[in-house]
């Protein structure tokens, strides 16, 4: 894999759901809970299934031959 594209929040934390969402890595909810149901993300290089996962700054988060990097409001 490439580059991290960080990828900024408003709150300390976001759900991973809402994360593919926002990075534009799906297009809505229901996608994000297909390719996470299927094993196709990771965080931090673990598979993640769980859309309602709490991320944060500093968590990487990698699907679709993406990585992005998740960046807090004071980060």
């Amino acid at each position: 894999m490439g580059q991290i594209r960080d990828v900024e929040i408003r709150d300390e934390t976001i759900r991973l759901g809402q994360l593919l969402k926002l990075a534009g890595l799906v297009e809505h909810g229901a996608a994000a809970r297909e390719v996470l149901e299927a094993g196709e993300v990771t965080v931090n290089g673990r598979e993640e299934i769980r859309r309602g996962r709490q991320v944060a700054a500093g968590d990487v988060v990698a699907f679709g031959g993406e990585r992005i990097r998740v960046r807090g409001p004071a980060s």
